[in-house]
């Protein structure tokens, strides 16, 4: 009798041992194929425009010309007021760390490496790069990358600088 429960035992374990390879090979298979189709759809649906077919949708940079932009101090402890910083082609970072484009170093509420302003071809946007105490824009605090307006207000620390164009 304990024979032959020891061979059902045996018989119901080498089925299911069966039935996992079965399953696992199935689960692979299915992995495998769902990463083919998604690379084939991912090829044939490329957001990449030739320079042509970008003009006649209006996206390109030569349907839009941009304008000179620039940051106007309106309150700071450590800039002259009405000074201008040009926010041309390379992004501006602004921060009390000497390694900045524009330095606050006397600007106690500003971090080492504050924000970064941006020229893009749809407008100057700003980032918060982590600061301690924010990044604002007219009072709103900056959460990832904003877009700017000719008259908003960025605020960096106790700096206040107003975006222009020319």
């Amino acid at each position: 009798m304990q024979l032959l429960a020891s061979t059902t035992v045996a018989e119901v374990l080498l089925v299911l041992k069966i039935a996992f390879l079965v399953l696992l090979y199935l689960f692979v298979w299915r992995v495998i194929r769902t990463a083919g189709s998604e690379r084939k759809v991912a090829h044939s649906d490329s957001m990449i425009l030739t320079p042509g077919a970008a003009a006649a949708a209006g996206l390109g940079m030569a349907a839009r010309p941009r304008r000179p932009v620039r940051l106007v101090v309106q309150r700071s402890p450590s800039l002259e007021e009405g000074a201008e910083f040009p926010v041309e082609s390379a992004p501006v970072t602004v921060g009390r760390g000497g390694q900045n484009d524009l330095v606050l170093d006397g600007d106690e509420f500003a971090s080492a490496r504050h924000a970064r302003v941006e020229a893009r071809g749809d407008g100057v946007w700003v980032q918060d790069l982590e600061s301690t105490n924010g990044t604002f824009v007219n009072g709103t605090r900056v959460v990832g990358a904003e877009r700017m307006s000719p008259g908003d207000i960025l605020r960096v620390g106790e700096t206040d600088l107003r975006v222009e164009e020319d």
